[in-house]
């Protein structure tokens, strides 16, 4: 029910600040001004998501929780999404989630919110394993022998062709 009345009410809101803020300020700068915001954000949204990306590669390079890097960078991709939509409401927001203190903030105020499960991984060491050294005794050793299935030269096509 929130989403259907959050779909009815920005838009009505984006009007609103639409018919203000043109009558203040002409419509020819209220349009300008919708153009240099999405073309503003468009260049932000990119340099915060490369910076974004660095620090997700970052956390899986150093094994450490990816939580936060990802939460930042679904973030970013949300304020891209609302700096391209026209409208002064959403490009405010757009620009707020661009922040990184802001974006912080809503990720402690949804974290607070939410149960979140961590593992942890039972070796951490980054080397080659060598047997019989720290591994358990439960390797199985076996052999194998590959098998090739005969050739059918009665087997025709598949019914759905009549070749």
């Amino acid at each position: 029910m929130w989403l259907f009345i959050a779909f009815l009410a920005i838009p009505l809101l984006e009007i609103a600040l639409f018919i203000q803020i043109g009558g203040a300020i002409g419509l020819g700068w209220t349009l300008a001004t919708v153009v240099v915001t999405a073309v503003l954000g468009t260049f932000l949204v990119r340099n915060q998501g490369a910076l974004a990306l660095g620090q997700v590669k970052s956390s899986f390079n150093q094994m450490q929780d990816p939580t936060e890097p990802l939460a930042h960078g679904a973030m970013i991709l949300f304020s891209g999404a609302l700096l391209l939509t026209p409208g002064f409401f959403t490009d405010t927001i757009g620009f707020l989630l661009l922040i990184p203190g802001v974006r912080a903030s809503a990720f402690r105020a949804i974290k607070a919110r939410m149960s979140i499960t961590t593992f942890e991984a039972a070796n951490r060491s980054h080397g080659p394993r060598h047997p019989g050294r720290g591994q358990s005794d439960n390797v199985i050793d076996g052999d194998y022998t590959e098998v090739k299935p005969e050739a059918d030269q009665n087997k025709r096509p598949s019914g759905w062709t009549d070749h």
